[in-house]
């Protein structure tokens, strides 16, 4: 039987169990960098086969966890915008951003585990929330809502607190006032205010 094209897309049924296979293991990765596969693929409810075509080492795994994340986040900037008024957007694009902060820090040891051997594969870049980031503060700068010339770099300097804070703990005060910080310092100077 011939294998399937790599770039063809999957079925439903074979999406969703890559989806949950991704849910399940962000949690367990996130609790403990070694957890283990069969683990994942019993709580994520398939079969060993399955959970092997889908993710052949727990290095492919893990990278595409981070990527998975990474893109959703991003992808959530346009909807954002669609929906709410750009400021509005920006303000909870942060807070989808800091939520995926809180899962990268807990998947840093798994991370780092997947990309510090000789021949791993690099860890991936984070180009997709850095156009997303340029894409809402470009519509905030057209709306006046924050100050001009604020870069993506910029952005991600100004938040780069998140990092310090633990996620184990109850980090969403701190994140929340760290980012409604960081908005009024983008809303100062701004035209329309």
């Amino acid at each position: 039987m011939p294998q399937p094209k790599r770039d063809a897309p999957l079925r439903s049924d074979a999406q969703r169990n890559r989806e949950r296979i991704l849910q399940v293991a962000t949690a367990e990765l996130t609790r403990c960098a070694d957890a283990p596969l069969s683990t994942i693929a019993k709580k994520a409810g398939v079969g060993q086969g399955t959970f092997y075509r889908n993710f052949p080492s727990r290095e492919a795994l893990v990278l595409e966890i981070y990527r998975y994340e990474m893109q959703q986040v991003a992808d959530s900037a346009a909807t954002l915008l669609a929906a709410h008024p750009p400021e509005q957007a920006l303000r909870e694009w942060m807070d989808r951003f800091a939520r995926f902060a809180m899962a990268k820090a807990g998947l840093a040891d798994a991370i780092r585990q997947a990309t510090s051997g000789p021949g791993s594969p690099a860890r991936p870049g984070n180009a997709p929330v850095t156009t997303a980031a340029d894409l809402l503060l470009r519509a905030n700068e057209e709306a006046g809502t924050i100050r001009p010339g604020v870069s993506a770099d910029d952005f991600f300097l100004a938040i780069a607190g998140l990092w310090q804070i633990d996620p184990r703990g109850d980090w969403q005060p701190r994140a929340t006032r760290l980012l409604d910080l960081v908005m009024d310092g983008l809303r100062a100077g701004a035209p329309g205010r």
